[in-house]
């Protein structure tokens, strides 16, 4: 599979992150079709060195398409050269407790791409074929965002949120927003919520019911009961993983609701559990994805029912990667999903 520039240049194999790329042999000349990669927080956080969960050095990027350049001959998964493709860059051990259990997106010792192993943004990538998947025709760019938008689904399907549902997602950033269309894929109604008024005017735009400005927590509870008629939601989706807004969802959610926790925890959190026995609240984790999220989402976004192409607000030339990552860092409240197109490059 290509994932970057052309023509290639060989890297050497990092230390216990899997099969090195190949040594091309018969490539040179040609150009890769399909090659973007996103970054997100956590990439973020790489580059700035704030990540914990990373090692250095590392080649980042967890969020692509690629090209297939070569693959197994009729192979059980219908993979060929020339397919525009994206994959499952979360690597399960098999062996834990929790795989073992078929729990893998939650395995002890997961390795994501760009970050316990290297990543896609080099000239080659080899991948096991089973984590190859098929963008059936969905153009190079939208389905670089697939891997960031089965986070949100995977947290939606955890809360089994259904048609006629009433739900409020806290936080309106990328997942945040992919969480609130992937619960309208699903039939519910949806509001979103978020300290900033410029990110909730973003939302606008991806066909939310409504949005909530959190300025202040008066005017937070206010909303809440004005829209529910003082009931609480169905479902709330915290998608920010601050300790304040995890309160919101639980104050948010109504008697007997469910709650999802999506956001990656910042800080711990001091609170009165009682509410959460008291209204017998159904409350999820959420991490990492399945194949199967991946499998439903390629087919919904190609179906038309997800407008995942809009989450895309800002598109850089791999040379450009420095100003993407500074722009992205000075600039959140203006940028959703930020993606490199790496056939653009110098030579």
């Amino acid at each position: 599979m290509s994932g970057g520039p052309w023509p290639p240049t060989p890297r050497p194999p990092a230390g216990g992150a899997g099969p090195a790329s190949p040594e091309p042999r018969s490539f040179a000349g040609r150009r890769p079709q399909g090659v973007y990669g996103g970054i997100c927080g956590s990439d973020l956080g790489s580059y700035r060195g704030t990540f914990a969960y990373f090692d250095y050095p590392r080649i980042p990027g967890h969020e692509f398409s690629a090209e297939v350049i070569e693959a197994d001959e009729n192979n059980a998964y219908g993979i060929k050269p020339g397919m525009i493709v994206t994959c499952n860059p979360y690597f399960n051990c098999g062996h834990c407790y929790s795989c073992e259990h078929g729990i893998v997106n939650a395995c002890m010792d997961n390795q994501t791409m760009g970050c316990q192993r290297d990543g896609a943004f080099q000239e080659y990538i080899t991948m096991p074929i089973e984590r190859v998947y098929d963008g059936k025709g969905m153009d190079a760019k939208t389905l670089a965002a697939i891997e960031p938008f089965c986070i949100s689904y995977h947290g939606v399907s955890r809360a089994n949120v259904k048609e006629g549902d009433k739900v409020l997602v806290v936080g309106a950033g990328t997942i945040g927003v992919l969480a609130a269309i992937a619960a309208k894929a699903k039939g519910a109604t949806v509001y979103i919520s978020d300290v900033s008024a410029g990110k909730l005017e973003m939302a606008k735009d991806f066909g939310v019911d409504g949005t909530l400005l959190n300025d202040s927590p008066e005017n937070f509870e206010k909303g809440v009961a004005e829209i529910t008629n003082g009931n609480g939601f169905d479902v709330t989706i915290e998608a920010v993983g601050l300790p304040s807004t995890f309160q919101n969802c639980i104050d948010a959610c109504c008697f007997g609701g469910r709650m999802v926790l999506i956001g990656v925890g910042k800080k711990n959190l001091d609170f009165n559990f009682t509410l959460i026995q008291k209204k017998e609240l159904n409350v999820f984790g959420s991490r990492n994805a399945l194949k199967k999220d991946f499998l439903e989402l390629i087919d919904i976004v190609n179906a038309g029912k997800a407008p995942l192409h809009k989450i895309i607000t800002n598109t850089y030339a791999f040379d450009d990667a420095a100003k993407a990552f500074d722009d992205f860092a000075h600039n959140p409240g203006n940028m959703l999903k930020v993606v490199f197109d790496f056939s653009k490059i110098s030579k």
